[in-house]
């Protein structure tokens, strides 16, 4: 009897699990973030720690978290077409762009760190070192789209 009764109890948990990975695997409860990301205007005075020409170490550092981290949903170049970008509303964002460089590094640095669905925040996951060195590999993404 008491084996009959843990068979039921495991079987009402296995339908309600996959219930839930159901609902949750639709599109309807997929977050899309409104509007265009703009970090505030302060972040813009948030200085580079690594701003300096020729940190290649930095940029060697931020390559390397660039392709565990990022390359999935920004692509290998950063265009913003890694195998995980068709999936996301909105889409990535597309590094070696205008729009995208034209940011201040503190404001690529806001970003990183807070974080706005479908990205996820890093302020735990990557040291405020590691962020920076993201940073200034991102800004050689354009400079490298447009040797090619």
């Amino acid at each position: 009897m008491r084996i009959t009764i843990l068979k039921r109890a495991a079987a009402v948990l296995c339908l309600a699990g996959g219930s839930a990975m159901l609902m949750s695997s639709t599109s309807d409860y997929a977050i899309k973030a409104p509007g265009p990301w703009v970090a505030p205007k302060a972040a813009d005075t948030i200085k580079n720690p690594f701003k300096v020409k020729g940190n290649a170490e930095a940029i060697a550092a931020g390559k390397k978290i660039y392709e565990s981290y990022c390359v999935p949903c920004h692509g290998p170049k950063g265009k913003g077409n890694g195998v995980a970008a068709a999936g996301l509303n909105p889409r990535p964002a597309d590094h070696t762009s205008a729009k995208f460089q034209s940011q201040s590094d503190g404001a690529i640095y806001w970003k990183l760190t807070t974080g706005r669905p479908p990205m996820a925040s890093y302020a735990t996951t990557l040291t405020v070192t590691q962020r920076w060195q993201v940073v200034n590999f991102m800004r050689t993404l354009a400079v490298d789209y447009h040797k090619k």
